[in-house]
């Protein structure tokens, strides 16, 4: 029974959550990662653009709920998403007609994208804080929980309770679901594989008569949905405040070169990697080490490494590590 017990809290405080963050983190690198590998630059901007994507559909879903729609037991922001990801396809379209194409028709080096990128990071931030403001924002509603530790104690007797949250369960199944429409997208379609042939030899790309201004657009609104789709689980699984998708740059660009700068398998698995890491790390093990070790042996101490406060330290840990002795992340990125 104390072998269930530990089992329970570590699937209560860590597996599930490290999931759905990696999950997150998962959709996040995936939008990095396109733009490498397509447009070959880093985007510092994507953060931002993941909290610009979670501004608007809270904007849409505070109209609905004040129009009393709803989706029961589901968040309405659900309903408000395709208006989100659409708005933030604008302002990504708009941005790279405004300001990356003219660097990119002078075919600059990639760290001049790079900068580029920042000054539009620094200009999404402030937008966004001046449209919804800098605080905590709260835009969940329905069921809170699928099964909440009450029930999951009287259902099964045991002392530990098991609570998984809606959010968790929605961003789990949402992004297997993103995850699949796009790798299906890059490998079926005619769009997607031109998409792949213009990351593999841009010139080769050109002289088979592929449009490079039409898979630029084509790139933006994918980029565009993974980042309102991250944005919006983020902020339905914590909190919504729009400093908090500056701070996730760390973490995003963690997973994406911890996988491969370039690679969508590896963006994947970068992001669990990341989140996994900094869960474990930080969550302190006196309660799981105290069911499942002898009564002498059980620890005095939390049994913490490092402070939540430290988790992204973590990150960047693991990002300086990849840096010097693996450059090329896991699955060797660079294309498509």
């Amino acid at each position: 029974m104390d072998f269930l017990n530990g089992l329970v809290a570590l699937l209560n405080f860590v597996v599930i959550p490290a999931t759905a963050y990696g999950a997150q983190l998962a959709l996040g690198a995936l939008g990095v990662t396109l733009i490498y590998g397509i447009l070959r630059f880093s985007n510092f901007a994507h953060g931002d653009t993941m909290a610009f994507g979670a501004m608007s559909t809270i904007l849409v879903t505070w109209l609905l709920q004040g129009w009393g729609v709803s989706l029961g037991p589901l968040p309405t922001a659900l309903l408000a998403l395709p208006f989100g990801i659409a708005i933030t396809a604008l302002l990504v379209l708009g941005t790279d007609k405004l300001v990356y194409r003219f660097y990119r028709r002078q075919r600059v080096a990639p760290v001049i994208l790079v900068i580029v990128s920042m000054g539009v990071m620094f200009v999404t931030n402030g937008l966004v804080r001046f449209i919804i403001g800098p605080d905590d924002r709260n835009f969940a509603d329905g069921a809170r929980f699928l099964i909440s530790a009450r029930d999951f104690r009287e259902i099964t007797g045991l002392d530990e309770g098991l609570a998984f949250r809606t959010s968790q369960a929605m961003t789990i199944v949402t992004a297997v679901i993103v995850v699949a429409a796009l790798f299906w997208f890059l490998n079926r379609t005619r769009t997607g594989k031109s998409m792949r042939a213009f990351s593999d030899n841009e010139d080769l790309a050109l002289l088979s008569g592929i449009n490079p201004e039409r898979v630029v657009t084509i790139t933006w609104v994918i980029v565009a949905a993974l980042a309102a789709v991250a944005g919006v689980l983020y902020g339905l699984d914590k909190s919504f405040k729009p400093f908090t998708y500056f701070q996730l740059l760390l973490p995003i660009f963690a997973a994406a070169i911890v996988g491969g700068l370039g690679s969508p398998i590896g963006a994947i698995a970068g992001g669990f990697v990341v989140a996994f890491s900094e869960v474990t790390v930080t969550y302190a093990w006196k309660k799981v080490l105290e069911y499942w070790l002898p009564g002498p042996l059980e620890p005095d101490g939390l049994v913490q490494l490092l402070s939540t406060d430290y988790k992204f330290a973590v990150s960047f840990a693991i990002l300086v590590i990849v840096l010097l002795f693996r450059p090329t992340g896991l699955f060797k990125g660079k294309s498509v």
